[in-house]
């Protein structure tokens, strides 16, 4: 897992849209795990900047989203379809056919989870996923106690989680309670996975995800079994790090290590 601490929330989205950028640039028709939320928004702003600015092509791009609200539709305000719509994709040129958002509207949740699992194997895999990372320390929605080999799947919301998003709404009552979700197992078959996280609200979650066990209990903590996971934090989500002097260390010495 490679640490990358930046000072800023603004540093921190370039670094990891420049990550993601990387990728598209090196295979063209790259398949692109997103996350929403306020997490990714910066990395959305510079990605678009990028394409408009810098010419970055999504054209062949695939993309496959985490989560999605059950009983929202893809109109819903608070839907995670309009927010992709509103962030991202309407900025860029990616194909609306080639864009996927799990269903919270479809009539059997089982049958969509096993197609978008298998949608995603046909389209040669995820070959970077975008992550945050919820207060517990949750990927995705893949609340404590998750398996860390689960699939995409109908999962309840911790209460928790629902008091955190209950900024997006009008009234916390109108949070649903269920969503559909990759599972931890799912994401974890990405070639690449790319974390970011700010606040000195994530900073106990983050702690634990980087330094504590592989747990059930922090769903983020799998990262650490990924052989090609990168974390972007700022100063407050970094502050409860024990290792932090160590991690910035390794990033200064990095450019001179052995490449073979």
């Amino acid at each position: 897992m490679e640490i990358r601490i930046s000072k800023t929330y603004e540093e921190l989205s370039r670094r990891a849209a420049g990550s993601i950028a990387a990728v598209i640039n090196a295979k063209p028709n790259a398949v692109l795990g997103l996350a929403t939320g306020s997490s990714p928004l910066g990395i959305y702003r510079e990605l678009v900047r990028l394409h408009k600015d810098e010419g970055l092509d999504f054209s062949q791009v695939t993309t496959f989203n985490l989560d999605e609200y059950v009983g929202l539709s893809a109109q819903h305000g608070r839907s995670y379809h309009h927010f992709m719509r509103e962030n991202l994709f309407k900025h860029i040129n990616v194909p609306p056919e080639r864009t996927h958002i799990p269903s919270g509207t479809t009539n059997n949740y089982r049958a969509f989870c096993q197609w978008y699992e298998d949608h995603i194997r046909a389209c040669g895999g995820i070959d970077v996923q975008l992550l945050g990372i919820g207060s517990d320390g949750h990927i995705a929605f893949n609340e404590p106690t998750s398996s860390l080999a689960s699939r995409t799947r109908l999962k309840t919301l911790a209460r928790q989680t629902i008091e955190d998003n209950a900024r997006f709404f009008d009234k916390p009552e109108d949070v649903p309670v269920y969503a559909i979700t990759m599972g931890v197992g799912t994401i974890l078959e990405a070639r690449q996975l790319v974390l970011v996280a700010s606040g000195a609200g994530k900073a106990d979650a983050v702690a634990r995800m980087i330094e504590g066990p592989v747990t059930s209990m922090v769903t983020a903590s799998a990262l650490q079994l990924h052989p090609n996971a990168d974390v972007f934090l700022d100063e407050a989500a970094a502050a409860n790090l024990t290792m932090r002097e160590y991690y910035n260390w390794i990033q200064e010495k990095k450019p001179g290590a052995p490449q073979s």
